[in-house]
């Protein structure tokens, strides 16, 4: 995922174009990726950072990752690297943050859902859903994305835990 810093929000996921839509992605009633008005900067992101166990680990704002208090007492760590910042636990990598020239910077995670669920995000033209025993979802029979623009609407994506999909939701 991609986002740079401007005055209308535009956020590119898994090859997609996702324009003025507040939650980008969403498993069943919980956020993990939403816009937010950052004063003075314009639009960033904001995402939910869940252990397996639905424990509230941190939030990523934008570039920058805050532990929760729950999150703190779990050991969460973070590591700062040319260009990039690594949010780990118990040596797990849980989140990357590559920063890239200007405001610019691209995400690459497995999100957990508070219910053990994970999404994988990173290029692919639609984001990974595995239930917690480690299968795989198959979403929409298998269903690919590409270099679509989604303009409006209240949800980009909504993955639930039965495997179904919508789009562009109201």
């Amino acid at each position: 995922m991609r986002l740079i810093y401007q005055s209308s929000p535009a956020v590119n996921l898994a090859s997609n174009v996702f324009v003025n839509v507040p939650v980008v992605l969403q498993f069943d009633e919980t956020p993990l990726i939403s816009v937010v008005s950052q004063q003075g900067l314009g639009y960033t992101t904001e995402i939910p950072i869940y252990r397996s166990d639905g424990t509230y680990l941190a939030k990523v704002n934008g570039t920058r990752v805050y532990p929760t208090d729950a999150g703190k007492s779990a050991g969460i760590k973070m590591r700062s690297l040319p260009n990039l910042t690594v949010c780990e636990l118990e040596g797990r990598t849980l989140f990357e943050v590559h920063h890239q020239p200007g405001d610019a910077f691209r995400l690459e995670a497995e999100l957990a859902t508070p219910t053990g669920y994970f999404v994988k995000v990173s290029d692919n033209p639609l984001p990974s859903l595995i239930r917690s025993d480690g299968q795989s979802l198959r979403v929409v029979g298998g269903l690919m994305m590409s270099g679509n623009v989604f303009n409006g609407g209240r949800i980009g994506i909504l993955l639930k835990s039965d495997g179904s999909l919508a789009l562009g939701c109201s």
